[in-house]
């Protein structure tokens, strides 16, 4: 983790210059894979159009679309607690691949409600669809994507641009958290984007060769990254990243990962190699005590007292209390 390459060869990383050399070439290797960040020039208005809204106990929920770019609006929920004291904390809330935004914000059963819990305890949340999920309906390839996975990093970041917006929003307490499908999507988004301070992952990852034994074909559909299959043949050994490199991207921010002993998507030995591999990033920083991993029981989700504890971390990093 701690070695970088130049011309003249490799070199070992002592000091935080050195670690932003070899972490600006994680973040360009991850996008020989997800395909390149779009730059500024890509921006366009937000336009943020209210669909419908709600009054909810202590909150109002709003259903919304902000325009991500030229040609494709992002449907979200927009979720603000009623009168607030003053720019409040924020969460940017990324559903799982078995929902879709309306769930986490409270619309269905048996689904981790983290954009409704979170907003009850005082934060703005927004909860956007990821693309090709719900009603995020988008040609990836006509606009220039190569992969979902870039696509929904920057449909992420442009929510948090919907956040800054917001004057009830203190833009320096922004959080992201995510179970599964939104638990890797809030390691992707966090590492380019570094305006999010606090990240919450749960049930998000393993490494790529401890994944379904190796067998990287789930990665490889249009909604995350083809070129693992065109480019690197689902060939874990090829790829030139891997997740102890998203972690190490995102020290010295607090970040909590919730990995259950008994996940049967992401392996919790697998996690714990990763976190073990990426902690020495944190000690350069000297921030080891940013980087929190639970295992508890449990399997392949996101129980309520496992978020009940997840929100603590988040009060505690972010200085909220309710």
């Amino acid at each position: 983790m701690l070695v970088y390459l130049d011309d003249e060869g490799e070199h070992p990383v002592t000091t935080l210059d050195e670690w932003a050399v070899r972490r600006s070439h994680i973040l360009a290797n991850m996008q020989l894979v997800m395909g390149p960040l779009p730059g500024p020039e890509r921006k366009v208005p937000l336009d943020v159009q209210v669909v419908e809204e709600e009054q909810l106990d202590g909150l109002t929920r709003k259903k919304i679309t902000y325009a991500s770019e030229s040609g494709h609006r992002v449907p979200a929920y927009l979720l603000i607690p009623d009168d607030l004291a003053g720019p409040a904390p924020a969460a940017l809330c990324l559903h799982g691949s078995g929902g879709a935004r309306g769930r986490t914000a409270g619309l269905g059963e048996d689904y981790p409600r983290y954009a409704l819990e979170l907003a009850q305890r005082g934060y703005v949340t927004i909860a956007p669809d990821y693309p090709l999920f719900g009603g995020n309906k988008v040609d990836l390839a006509a606009l220039g994507y190569v992969s979902g996975t870039m696509k929904g990093v920057w449909d992420h970041m442009r929510a948090v641009d919907v956040l800054l917006s917001l004057p009830e929003v203190d833009a320096e307490r922004i959080a992201c958290i995510g179970v599964s499908l939104g638990g890797h999507n809030s390691l992707f988004v966090s590492a380019f984007d570094e305006r999010i301070a606090a990240i919450v992952t749960s049930v998000g990852f393993d490494s790529f060769a401890d994944y379904m034994g190796g067998n990287l074909s789930g990665w490889c559909q249009g909604c995350y990254m083809p070129r693992i299959a065109t480019e690197y043949d689902k060939d874990p050994a090829r790829l030139p990243f891997d997740f102890p490199e998203v972690l190490g991207v995102l020290a010295p921010r607090p970040l909590y990962i919730h990995a259950p002993l008994g996940d049967s998507n992401f392996k919790v030995e697998s996690v714990r190699r990763c976190i073990e591999a990426a902690a020495p990033v944190y000690r350069l920083f000297d921030a080891e005590e940013s980087l929190i991993a639970v295992h508890p029981e449990g399997g392949h989700g996101f129980p309520p007292e496992a978020r009940e504890e997840a929100y603590r971390f988040l009060d505690s990093v972010l200085a909220h209390s309710r």
